[in-house]
């Protein structure tokens, strides 16, 4: 009976190690010649070498799956806002929505739980979907404004419009705001040195742009030598409000060449 018992093991932790998984692996295939047909009653004929020639119609690995409809449960900087209904591939619904927990699937039911109500229609605090992602852009990069070196100048919001542009931003002047204070020059004092302006994205959200000031002349002999990745290097605070912020240590490059 013992004997008999510890076989009966054995053959189950055999039996474990050939357990295989299914994988979706599916080709569609076709006959390149197609065998003729027999008669009624008849044994079928006999196939050839031919018959066994096969042309493929569709490999399933490579198909290109459908997009996933989630209902997202709160908002998700780039996707949406509570309660919409977005449309995106398998693999990102699965990987960043769906198993974070920040979505689940369509359905009539999970429409309405997950709909907004109407004291959350009314706080706004998104603009829309990518504004977040537009204000963690404009505060990880250092503007460098060009200003010149031999005319007068006064800093407007044009100047840090066009700056702007230059980074791949565009922005319209009435969003930028300048310090209180005037900034005024050509003035090598105030070369390489930070400022800070605030740029408001849709009426709602607000960043903290990051802006040094260079100096340029048309003339190549006055100009100043180049400084490789200048906006690495630390700087000081060109107005006196600002020297009671607390610096950043870690300043990512700029899009500005």
């Amino acid at each position: 009976m013992l004997k008999n018992l510890c076989t009966t093991q054995l053959y189950l932790l055999k039996g474990a190690n050939n357990l295989k998984q299914q994988v979706r692996t599916t080709f569609v295939l076709k006959r390149k010649y197609e065998p003729l047909l027999h008669k009624t009653n008849e044994k079928p004929r006999r196939l050839r070498a031919k018959h066994f020639i096969y042309e493929l119609v569709e490999d399933t690995q490579v198909k290109k799956r459908p997009n996933m409809e989630v209902v997202l449960k709160t908002f998700v900087e780039g996707v949406g806002d509570k309660g919409d209904v977005v449309s995106m591939k398998p693999h990102f619904v699965y990987n960043k929505l769906l198993l974070p927990g920040l979505a689940t699937y369509k359905t009539p039911e999970n429409i309405v739980k997950y709909s907004k109500t109407e004291a959350e229609k009314s706080a706004v605090q998104h603009s829309s979907a990518y504004a977040q992602r537009t204000v963690n852009m404009l505060e990880s990069i250092v503007l460098a404004v060009i200003m010149n070196k031999d005319e007068p100048w006064v800093l407007e919001p044009w100047h840090i419009k066009a700056s702007l542009r230059k980074a791949g931003f565009h922005c319209k002047e009435e969003c930028i705001k300048l310090p209180s204070e005037r900034i005024e020059g050509p003035d090598l004092r105030k070369e390489n040195k930070e400022f800070s302006c605030i740029i408001t994205i849709n009426k709602l959200e607000q960043a903290t742009l990051k802006c040094r000031i260079h100096h340029w002349s048309t003339d190549p002999s006055e100009r100043l030598p180049y400084v490789l990745e200048h906006w690495k290097l630390p700087a000081e605070p060109l107005l006196e409000s600002s020297q009671n912020e607390a610096p950043t240590s870690n300043v990512q490059k700029p899009i500005v060449k």
